[in-house]
C-alpha cells in the first residue's frame, strides 16, 4: 500500500516466459496486487506464473480485497443500475477466466484469455478486475521486463497523494532518449504524439505510446473500459476517452529501456497508419461529444467551419491548378484565386481560433 491505498499493477504478457520472472521478482513490496494477464500464450507463460502463485507464502502485506456489495436504500439508484451496466458490458471483453481459486487472499492474479486479444485488450481485462476489487490505483508494467520497477512508486505517488486521475511515464525527457531508443522507434513516437495531442485534447503530453501507466480508481469508473482499443493504439485511445472523462493528467519522467532480451511483436510502419486513423476518429469523437453533447463550446464550431471551409476551397483550388499546369490558354481565373484566398485564409483563421480555445479549455486538466 501507499499512503494507506491499495496498490495494483497490470502486466499484460504474449509468450513471455523468459522475462516474466523478472517483473514478479523486481515487482515492490508496496504492491498489493499483480495482475498478470496472459494473452493466450503458446510458450510456458501462465506454467512460470502457475508455479508463483503456488509458491506464494501470503505475507503480511497481502491486503485481502473483493467487490463491495451495494445495499439499496433512497439515495443510490442510480450506483446500482451502473453496477447491473457494468455486468451487462462483460460480453464486450475478450473471453477471460481468472485461474486463481481465492483471488481475494493472492497478492498474484493469473488471468488468462481465452482467445488472443491484443496488449489493449490484456490492459482493458486487468484494468475490469482491478476495478471490480476496488484498487485505489492500478499501474501497468510490461511482460518483457522493460520498464525499471524502482520507479513505479513516482507513478503511483501522484494518483495516491495527490489525487491525480492518470500518470504516465516520459522517456522523452530523460538524457539518454536519444542514444537508446530505436531510431525508427523515436520518430513514430515523436509523430504519433504530436497527433495524439490533437486528437486527445491533451496538448502538453508527450512519449504517448510508454505503457508505464497508473490510474485511479475515479478514473476507471468514468470511462467504458469494455471500448478501450485492443491492440497497440490503447494508450493513445484511452487518453482521447480520459480527456472526454475531463480525467487530470500528469507525466512523470522515467529513463529508456531497452536491450534487456525483450523481443518486440510491434510492426512500426502497420502500427502507425492503424494509429493515425484511429486518432483521426477519436479526434472527431471527442468534438461531438465533450463540446457539443455534454457541454457545448464556440471550439466545436470553429473546427467544424474551418473543415467546411477547406472542403469548399477545393474545387477552387482544381480550377487554380489545371490553369497552371493543363497547358490552358484560357482567360486567367482570376475570381477562382481570390476565393480560393479567402477561403483558404478563413479555413486556417477559424482552425487556428479553434485550436488556441482547446489548449486553454484543456490547460487545467494538465498538471
Amino acid at each position: 500500500m501507499l499512503n494507506n491505498k491499495t496498490i495494483a499493477v497490470v502486466v499484460p504478457a504474449y509468450n513471455e516466459e523468459k522475462q516474466i520472472s523478472i517483473v514478479i521478482d523486481s515487482m515492490p513490496g508496496f504492491v498489493d496486487r499483480i495482475v498478470i494477464v496472459n494473452d493466450m500464450s503458446s510458450d510456458r507463460t501462465a506454467a512460470v506464473v502457475l508455479q508463483y502463485i503456488e509458491n506464494d507464502k501470503k505475507d503480511h502485506y497481502h491486503e485481502q480485497i473483493g467487490k463491495t456489495e451495494i445495499t439499496r436504500n433512497l439515495y443510490n439508484e442510480a450506483e446500482i443500475v451502473l453496477q447491473k451496466v457494468r455486468e451487462s458490458e462483460s460480453d464486450f471483453f475478450t473471453p477471460s477466466e481468472v485461474v486463481n481459486k481465492d483471488p481475494g487472499k493472492s497478492r498474484i492474479i493469473l488471468i488468462n484469455h481465452l482467445k488472443n486479444g491484443g496488449v489493449g485488450a490484456g490492459i482493458a481485462t486487468g484494468y475490469r478486475w482491478c476495478l471490480d476489487n476496488n484498487i485505489d490505483c492500478t499501474a501497468v508494467m510490461a511482460g518483457d521486463g522493460q520498464m525499471d520497477p524502482s520507479e513505479l512508486k513516482d507513478i503511483c505517488f501522484p494518483v495516491v497523494h495527490d489525487s491525480i486521475d492518470y500518470v504516465k511515464g516520459n522517456r522523452l525527457r530523460h538524457r539518454s532518449a536519444k542514444h537508446v531508443i530505436p531510431g525508427k522507434r523515436f520518430f513514430g513516437n515523436s509523430v504519433l504524439s504530436i497527433l495524439t495531442k490533437i486528437a486527445s485534447g491533451y496538448w502538453r503530453v508527450s512519449d504517448t505510446q510508454t505503457g508505464f501507466t497508473a490510474i485511479s480508481l475515479s478514473a476507471l469508473r468514468s470511462i467504458d473500459l469494455h471500448r478501450i482499443y485492443k491492440r497497440y493504439g490503447m494508450p493513445n485511445d484511452l487518453l482521447v476517452k480520459l480527456n472526454i472523462a475531463s480525467c487530470t493528467l500528469k507525466e512523470v519522467g522515467i529513463k529508456p529501456v531497452y536491450r534487456i532480451g525483450e523481443n518486440s511483436k510491434m510492426k512500426i510502419p502497420r502500427v502507425m497508419l492503424s494509429i493515425s486513423w484511429l486518432l483521426i476518429k477519436g479526434f472527431f469523437y471527442r468534438l461531438w461529444i465533450k463540446y457539443f453533447f455534454r457541454d457545448f463550446h464556440p471550439l466545436f464550431i470553429l473546427y467544424n467551419l474551418s473543415f467546411i471551409l477547406f472542403f469548399i476551397s477545393t474545387p477552387f483550388a482544381v480550377k487554380i491548378l489545371y490553369y497552371l499546369f493543363g497547358q490552358h490558354t484560357g482567360e486567367r481565373p482570376i475570381l477562382n484565386s481570390i476565393l480560393f484566398m479567402f477561403l483558404i485564409v478563413s479555413a486556417f483563421q477559424s482552425l487556428l481560433f479553434a485550436m488556441w480555445m482547446d489548449m486553454q479549455d484543456n490547460e487545467r486538466l494538465y498538471k
